[in-house]
């Protein structure tokens, strides 16, 4: 074995820096912290070929004092900690003192700097760690740091970096992050000399996410605030039908740092549970605060995780602030503008004469000036929606006979219209009384699957299966958190034929399916009894539900927990009770499903997280029949 020796120190700069300098977006995360701890307000970064050749920060801080300079790039000095203490109140973005050590050991380095109080600035450049003396140089009050060539020292890290585009894409998700985190600093990101972002100082978070994101996602953001337990949370978080594939659109900062932390995700995911598909990740902003001495953010080299003192408490505090806002939210899904634009070779956006009742040929302008008012034209819109709900027939005669579509003529309620003369119309449709601020005034039910519901805004498209199967899954689980469900005995049982993996599947599970009112005995060496089952699923088949059950716990054994488990049963079972598409369902089921669809929790989601119900709203509907 070798004799130990002590390192040269310019070998423990780039080895801390393979800790600190993983890619150019770890220089501009590092530079653009420092910037932000100097009290800048306003920060340009300009980048050439991904950070490769040139990644310049540049400032209006407080800058670095002449005599100063040299130290700045020394190891471990920093002015952001002074004593053991300070380590356990971190109120600054960097402070271990090793990045700007790191970065220039492995490029080369040109900073210029000035003091408010200075009469001229200073210039330092440093290559490959090795420093000449600071010059005096005339310069603005603030720093310049221009990092040139990065790794030209290490060519076996500078092989690993990749294209000039993935590169950046990387350094603007690190100006992305502390774009957010600092809506009051004015920032400017430009590559090879084209700007990419410029965001004004004083632009609010939302404003901010349209430019960085989109506008679509930054105006369905829903805001959250809670303050709770000296934990102080605020945030826009995205409806569910803006879920992503993974959790890259989960930004979490703590007292303005970016962080990953699994508790808090884990506290994301909770919330948005039931409303999002399994493979589906919730988009969140999130923004906590709290005593600088209750987290230890030494933990990481690059400060990206956290130690809190009480994790717990964030869980909960996070959970319950995403939760308890989506509970009170309406997360219907709104038809989009640009889902209703036709296609530019549809008829409907080309402009052609028509012929209306016998008339002559008119021209059907875009917009047409009627003279009306906004509100006078809402108005004849709702007296025709009103109109044709009233001329819809009833759920049982608006389905296709035969093949035909049925007729909407009737023996009852004669009205006349337009001076013709008396036609039969089909009884008006009932009225629904709840007391929501946008109920359903009247329904009909199409292609036995969908509820298309009047309200005063608008109207709803409601999946009926998506909606009952919301509905149960709530009274289950009510159910479930009380005690268990109510078990019907049965008089003769079902039996069924297992295996000897279900079997023991169903033994390992017994007191789950016992909390589910399931009841199950053996009948011989390789068949079940089934004693009893739920009173809320008498329409389902025991047997074949628990054939499916089975699949279940076998295909989820040992790789979720009980309270996972139990929701994907709950949600098997609230599946198999549902209404069907398909099935034709009576005035008084429509009626009831409605009503309690402003009763139950989350009833814009079914438990697999799909829309139970869109809406589209009068405004849009005038922009389609070209009245705006």
């Amino acid at each position: 074995m070798a004799k130990i020796a002590e390192l040269p120190q310019h070998l423990v700069n780039k080895i801390a820096a393979g800790e600190v300098v993983e890619r150019p977006a770890s220089v501009v995360k590092e530079l653009l912290e420092n910037s932000l701890d100097a009290g800048a307000m306003r920060i340009t970064v300009d980048i050439e070929d991904g950070g490769k050749r040139l990644i310049r920060i540049s400032d209006n801080g407080s800058g670095i004092s002449f005599e100063e300079l040299t130290l700045a790039f020394a190891p471990h000095a920093t002015s952001k900690i002074l004593k053991e203490d300070d380590l356990y109140s971190i109120a600054t973005m960097g402070f271990r003192g090793e990045a700007l050590a790191s970065i220039a050991s492995v490029s080369q380095v040109e900073i210029i700097s000035r003091q408010a109080d200075a009469i001229e600035g200073g210039r330092l450049e440093i290559s490959g760690g090795h420093h000449a003396e600071p010059l005096p140089s005339p310069s603005a009050v603030g720093t310049v740091i221009s990092v040139r060539n990065l790794f030209f020292n290490t060519p076996a890290r500078r092989k690993f970096l990749r294209a000039v585009n993935t590169e950046m894409g990387h350094i603007t998700e690190q100006f992305t992050r502390i774009a957010l985190a600092n809506p009051e600093v004015h920032l400017i990101l430009t590559h090879n000399g084209r700007k990419v972002h410029e965001l004004p100082a004083g632009q609010s978070l939302r404003d901010r996410l349209g430019i960085l994101f989109s506008n679509p996602l930054a105006q369905d953001l829903i805001p959250i605030e809670r303050n709770d337990r000296e934990i102080k949370i605020t945030g826009l978080i995205a409806p569910p039908q803006h879920a992503r594939s993974g959790s890259q659109w989960q930004y979490i900062f703590l007292n303005g740092r970016h962080i990953r932390d699994r508790f808090i995700g884990h506290a994301i995911r909770e919330s948005y549970r039931g409303l999002l598909a399994p493979n589906r990740q919730p988009v969140v902003f999130l923004f906590i605060q709290l005593a600088p001495d209750a987290v230890d953010v030494n933990v990481h080299p690059a400060k990206t995780e956290v130690r809190f003192s009480n994790s717990n408490a964030v869980h909960s505090e996070v959970l319950a602030a995403i939760r308890d806002r989506l509970l009170s939210t309406d997360l219907s899904v709104p038809v989009s503008d640009q889902a209703l634009e036709p296609g530019a070779d549809s008829p409907a956006s080309v402009v052609r004469p028509v012929r209306t009742h016998g008339q002559a040929d008119v021209a059907m302008l875009p917009d047409r000036e009627t003279g009306e008012s906004k509100e006078e034209r809402q108005q004849r819109v709702r007296q025709a929606m009103a109109d044709f709900f009233k001329g819809a027939p009833p759920p049982s005669s608006s389905r296709p006979v035969d093949g035909h579509r049925p007729s909407y003529r009737s023996q009852t309620s004669p009205v006349r219209s337009h001076g013709q003369e008396d036609v039969a119309m089909p009884p008006d449709v009932r009225e629904i009384p709840v007391s929501d601020p946008e109920p359903p005034h009247r329904y009909l039910q199409v292609h036995n699957t969908y509820l298309v519901a009047e309200t005063e805004n608008g109207i709803l498209i409601i999946d009926q299966h998506a909606l009952h199967e919301r509905v149960i899954y709530e009274q289950l689980h009510r159910q479930v958190s009380q005690g268990a469900l109510v078990c019907q005995r049965r008089l003769i049982p079902e039996t069924l034929e297992v295996t000897a993996k279900q079997m023991a599947a169903l033994e390992n599970a017994a007191d789950i399916l016992k909390e589910l009112g399931i009841l199950t005995e053996p009948f011989g060496p390789r068949t079940i009894a089934i004693q009893g089952f739920p009173s809320l699923l008498d329409k389902v088949q025991p047997a074949a539900f628990l054939a499916d059950l089975l699949d279940v716990l076998i295909s989820q054994s040992g790789n979720v927990s009980k309270e996972q488990l139990l929701h994907e049963l709950l949600d098997m079972m609230a599946c198999k009770a549902a209404v069907k598409a398909g099935d034709a369902l009576t005035d008084e089921e429509i009626c009831s499903l409605l009503a309690q669809r402003d009763q139950v929790e989350r009833s814009s989601n079914c438990p697999h997280g799909r829309p139970t119900t869109i809406r589209l709203s009068l405004d849009q509907l005038e922009k389609q029949f070209k009245r705006t």
